[in-house]
């Protein structure tokens, strides 16, 4: 699992457990995708996006790991067809940090439906099938290593006999279309920093984070034991990740990498590999051809093996999960809204 069920307070209502985060180079602009609400979580009354949450994409501009835009989208309860009206709303600037500001709305429409706006910006949520894939033996065996600080204990498993957990799975995705110039980066190599937040209204009047994704794996590679982290690091924000989480994590990765003996001073790599993941943004470069892949992090198109990418950097050796894009039941289209639809 990329993000699916990642710590108790994602699981007490998967509406607002995204399980995973892209950003690539769509038709026209910038594609930003998350998935919620999987039928891996088992059956709620209501399917769908939670009426009472919303649904932020953070886009940092200038590298400092604070949201310069934020995309905020939120859902009316479903209607008697099962559909739901949602708005998209544009927070700039002091704006985009702020929970309680309100911004201008970009776009409206209705699930299942793709809507368009004059200025370019396009939208679409509904049920779609998860493009996500995993095998469940690895997964657990990867999450117990990390734990322990050993190599990966596979017991009797080979490729040939592996399954995609999430084979014939289902989401609601949420897709947010971009002009590039929407987008424009504050760096001179165009680069940006995307992250994913999903919400809870409070009693109070405020607003709990449920969900945070950013980089795909974090979760399964350090939370599967500890159920706390899973809650901390969905409550927290990327500017504070490193300083949190940075020295724990980067011991957990050179102890596994020591036992691997794959890193001539396992201390060193842990710490580099620390600083490459926290904060926990994913960057990509505007107009570029996503790739989530061994030669660096940009964007993250909805065929890329996360899985296998992570896992060997956090182990420093090669890591194969014995399944890949061509296990999911219903295949991505290059068309908006790109994922495969139901």
């Amino acid at each position: 699992m990329s993000h699916h069920l990642d710590s108790p307070l994602a699981r007490q209502d998967v509406r607002l457990d995204i399980t995973d985060l892209y950003t690539f180079a769509g038709q026209t602009g910038t594609a930003l995708v998350i998935n919620v609400c999987h039928s891996f979580g088992g059956d709620i009354p209501v399917p769908g996006f939670h009426p009472e949450g919303r649904y932020e994409f953070k886009i940092d501009l200038d590298g400092d790991a604070v949201e310069d835009l934020t995309y905020r989208v939120t859902f009316a309860a479903a209607d008697a067809q099962g559909q739901q009206r949602f708005s998209v709303q544009r927070l700039s600037g002091a704006a985009a940090a702020e929970p309680t500001a309100t911004g201008i709305e970009l776009v409206a429409g209705r699930t299942g439906t793709a809507v368009t706006t004059a200025g370019g910006v396009r939208a679409w949520a509904g049920r779609a099938g998860d493009p996500f894939w995993i095998d469940a033996d690895i997964l657990h065996a990867v999450g117990d290593a990390l734990q322990d600080g050993t190599t990966i204990d596979v017991g009797t498993w080979v490729p040939e006999r592996a399954d995609n957990l999430f084979a014939g799975a289902t989401v609601h995705s949420l897709v947010l279309e971009l002009p590039d110039a929407e987008l424009t980066p504050r760096r001179t190599d165009n680069r940006i920093a995307v992250w994913a937040v999903a919400s809870l209204a409070t009693d109070a009047g405020g607003w709990r984070s449920i969900n945070r994704v950013g980089l795909p794996m974090i979760h399964p590679l350090f939370t599967q034991n500890d159920e706390e982290l899973g809650d901390a690091l969905n409550a927290g924000v990327p500017r504070d990740d490193y300083a949190t989480y940075g020295e724990p994590m980067a011991a957990r990765i050179a102890a596994c990498v020591g036992a691997y003996g794959t890193a001539h001073d396992p201390d060193q790599y842990g710490e580099t590999v620390a600083r490459l993941i926290f904060p926990n943004v994913l960057p990509y470069t505007v107009g570029t051809a996503a790739a989530f892949g061994f030669a660096g992090f940009n964007g993250r198109s909805l065929v890329d093996n996360a899985p296998e990418v992570m896992f060997s950097l956090a182990f420093n050796t090669p890591v194969t999960i014995g399944v890949g894009a061509e296990s999911v039941t219903a295949k991505p289209t290059p068309m908006f809204p790109y994922v495969p639809t139901l």
